[in-house]
């Protein structure tokens, strides 16, 4: 009989041991990061409008993501055929988080883009936990120095304001802030919905600006294929996910929840889709506040998603 990856080494179930990113191993020096990809908390939310609450986001995604720590033999799923982060094949590091110092955006956003610059300059994929959706801009930010990126958001809102009340480094100016970048070619905008924080001159901005922008109802219409096909082909994607472009049926746990959102398999096919599309270059998960949801769902949709996200794209990859 074949043995199984649990046939050696401790079982090591969800509920014990230290809640890092899917139990992968934690690396504590940012100049000793070896991995195919390593995981980054970003815990700030000063940046929201209304509710608070994003800066626990990462701890509740890290103890949700447990429940799908697969290091003994990977995940299996049986509609693909594919053993996805099979720990033979894939390396992924937990690096802790940017320190956030309280009250002062810039100081805390410069924290997280040294994460990121850690991560790239060790050739890993970086994956970012929010906070709220202005840690983007950090993100981004890091990305100067690299070959040039095409930013696929899904999201409820669009999040392109330019300046309100002097306010540049919100949650609701990432995407602007993005555009204006001369390391990114353009901006696929999926998800936009409903009573939005951006006002119609934002979305004519964001347009000019070289701006893709289609809603649930959109997509949907369209279907999975089509939508793949108005992103470009080939390119490098920075992928950023805010919770609240779900529906809040199944992510209540966000600042801003928006109904008429996506379901689970809407977004991971588009995902996957989007992995083999072209190369997936850094990942963000923003707005997860866990307070407003009791029940977890949220922290664990956000867990499952990005471990699936992640198996997707290093296996692309690896082909």
């Amino acid at each position: 009989m074949a043995s199984h990856g649990y046939d050696s080494g401790r079982l090591n179930l969800p509920f014990v041991g230290i809640c890092t990113f899917g139990k992968y191993p934690y690396v504590e020096d940012w100049d000793s990061i070896d991995a195919d990809a390593a995981v980054l908390g970003a815990p700030f939310d000063f940046g929201a409008q209304w509710r608070s609450g994003a800066r626990m986001g990462p701890r509740a995604i890290r103890e949700a993501s447990t429940l799908f720590s697969f290091g003994h033999a990977g995940a299996y799923d049986f509609e693909d055929d594919i053993t996805y982060l099979d720990p033979a094949k894939v390396r992924i590091v937990d690096i802790g988080d940017a320190d956030i110092v309280h009250t002062d955006t810039m100081k805390s956003h410069a924290n997280i883009e040294f994460g990121v610059r850690k991560i790239l300059q060790a050739g890993a994929l970086p994956v970012v936990l929010g906070g709220d959706h202005s840690i983007n801009i950090p993100c981004i930010n890091a990305f100067d120095d690299q070959d040039p990126i095409h930013v696929v958001q899904i999201d409820a809102h669009l999040d392109f304001v330019d300046e309100r009340h002097g306010v540049r480094y919100g949650h609701g100016n990432p995407m602007r802030r993005a555009a204006e970048k001369a390391h990114v070619t353009g901006l696929t905008q999926i998800g936009i919905r409903n009573v939005s924080s951006t006002a119609k001159d934002g979305y004519d901005a964001a347009r000019a600006m070289g701006s893709d922008i289609q809603s649930v109802r959109h997509v949907r219409r369209m279907g999975t294929a089509a939508m793949l096909d108005r992103i470009p082909e080939g390119a490098r994607y920075y992928l950023t996910i805010d919770i609240d472009a779900f529906d809040p049926s199944i992510a209540p746990g966000t600042g801003t929840p928006s109904h008429g959102g996506f379901l689970y398999y809407e977004v991971l096919e588009l995902i996957d889709g989007l992995a083999q599309r072209g190369e997936i270059a850094g990942i963000d998960l923003v707005e997860v506040a866990p307070d407003y949801d009791q029940s977890g769902s949220t922290s664990i949709l956000a867990a499952q998603l990005l471990m699936n996200t992640l198996g997707r794209v290093l296996h692309h990859r690896k082909r």
